[in-house]
């Protein structure tokens, strides 16, 4: 399936990212969260409090009607939101309860115990053109080995990007050299709030980025 075949369809595919500035956006929620590779910053969201972070992402959120994660991230959403239906963020978490949860593994016999959970992974390019069909809004939250995934099928409509003024060296980057050569459209200006945090939403499109020299 093409490109253009698999992005028909009324839904779209949005991805939620943190990031630093210089584009890591490993482990972003916890010490414990993903330190392969050696990473030595994983938590860095947590350890950086932003003031107007968490009011954007709930606005974001309220057009989400079904998720699509990567299994490190479905593992951890899993095993913290079905405990977290009331308080501050009880909101998203019986958002994320309700709604159905695909979860993209290459393991066929994987066991998902969060109701409302299906493995997809075996023709992503039609899974996700399914998803188009069936929903208005699939978030791709964090799940950034997935994400480059994505990135290099242009399997996405939406790329929203928190951006923190830290630099954090080494770590999976947003974008790696699989990503797909495209141009993005800005949806709407930046907004950033008092602790420098900028957040960044930008649509897909067909377009491919050109070139030319300068006279």
């Amino acid at each position: 399936m093409s490109t253009a075949e698999s992005r028909t369809g009324s839904g779209r595919i949005l991805i939620d990212l943190f990031t630093s500035l210089d584009g890591v956006a490993q482990g972003p929620g916890g010490t414990d969260e993903d330190t392969s590779g050696g990473f030595r910053f994983s938590g860095w969201q947590a350890g950086y409090p932003s003031s107007g972070v968490g009011e954007e992402i709930e606005k974001g959120m309220r057009g989400l009607d079904a998720l699509l994660l990567g299994r490190r991230t479905y593992d951890i959403f899993a095993s913290y939101w079905p405990h977290h239906t009331e308080g501050e963020s009880g909101d998203i978490g019986q958002l994320f309860n309700r709604v159905p949860k695909y979860v993209a593994t290459r393991d066929a016999d994987i066991a998902l115990d969060w109701d409302g959970s299906t493995r997809v992974g075996g023709d992503l390019a039609a899974e996700v053109a399914q998803m188009r069909a069936t929903h208005r809004e699939v978030h791709v939250i964090g799940s950034i080995d997935f994400v480059h995934t994505l990135l290099a099928e242009g399997l996405f409509d939406e790329l929203n990007l928190w951006v923190y003024p830290l630099l954090l060296g080494a770590g999976k980057k947003v974008f790696n050299d699989g990503a797909l050569p495209s141009v993005l459209r800005l949806l709407e200006p930046p907004i950033t709030d008092d602790d420098g945090v900028t957040l960044l939403r930008y649509g897909r499109t067909d377009r491919v980025p050109e070139v030319g020299t300068f006279d």
